[in-house]
């Protein structure tokens, strides 16, 4: 089986990889494709080509290579590189979505309370779908004992924010998870419908709020927005990375199972029909 590691792997400043990287002109005993080396409370692995979760990003071609992976990591265990470029992404992402909510840089300067208040109300209820969307993928992955971390992309980051800026325009590639390992088409396959299925999960949760603001009239404007917010940003985050082409989990879903799939795009697109219609009625 080839190995191949994720092409963005690059990122990683201080990454685990570096440490205990085999030099060329040695040779590794096998165990069942499987190195081992004594005392380093690692086990090393060569990556499934099945297992990079974002294939080919701006043209980046995957390179061999060797990945690592802690031998006893827990699935919440967090690195300080991991919690600094998820905090950036986030940081990023909102302040993209606040010169959306200000149409850009130039009503942001002449209304800056528009920009906070839209930066706020992202914070609120469209960070989460985003991290806990990427979240979603690491757990996945660690669960079948690949090691897998969020890894910003910069480049992604500031096109997305100097987008944004100009246009009022949203259209950002904030980084992903980096999954290293071997895994099965159908562990893969789980590993990319994690993130849509969180992001559905978190959809119907709001979706249930609004149903029950609605009949109860418990309910505010402020809720009424961040309600609304909620159901679109984890409905258009769902069906988006559920298309099937380029990196997104679409492509990885299909290729591990067509029924899958269709399920999960057609329950994607319904909670957009829904916010379409439904959700925006009872929120009139």
């Amino acid at each position: 089986m080839t190995g191949q590691r994720d092409p963005r792997a690059w990122w990683l400043d201080d990454d685990i990889m570096e440490q205990f990287r085999r030099k060329k002109s040695q040779e590794p005993d096998t165990d069942q494709g499987r190195w081992k080396r004594e005392n380093s409370g690692v086990r090393v692995l060569r990556s499934n080509p099945t297992g990079m979760p974002f294939g080919r990003i701006f043209g980046r071609d995957p390179q061999i290579s060797i990945s690592t992976v802690p031998r006893n990591a827990s699935i919440w265990q967090f690195s300080e590189k991991e919690i600094s470029d998820l905090t950036i992404a986030t940081v990023a992402f909102t302040a993209a979505l606040g010169f959306m909510f200000s149409n850009g840089i130039i009503g942001a300067l002449s209304n800056p309370n528009q920009f906070i208040l839209g930066a706020i109300r992202s914070l609120l209820a469209l960070a989460p779908a985003f991290v806990l969307h990427e979240i979603a993928h690491k757990f996945m992955a660690k669960r079948y004992g690949c090691w897998a971390e969020f890894r910003a992309d910069p480049s992604g980051l500031r096109f997305g924010l100097i987008l944004s800026a100009l246009t009022g325009i949203v259209f950002m590639a904030p980084g992903a998870v980096m999954v290293l390992g071997r895994t099965t088409t159908a562990q893969f396959g789980r590993i990319a419908l994690a993130g849509p299925v969180t992001n559905i999960a978190l959809w119907l949760i709001g979706a249930i709020l609004i149903v029950s603001g609605h009949i109860t009239g418990i309910r505010t404007d402020l809720t009424d927005i961040l309600l609304l917010t909620w159901v679109w940003g984890n409905g258009i985050l769902a069906l988006f990375n559920m298309l099937p082409f380029g990196p997104l989990d679409g492509r990885k879903i299909k290729s591990w199972s067509e029924t899958v799939f269709w399920i999960w795009i057609s329950i994607s697109a319904g909670a957009v029909y829904a916010n379409l219609t439904v959700l925006r009625s009872l929120l009139a």
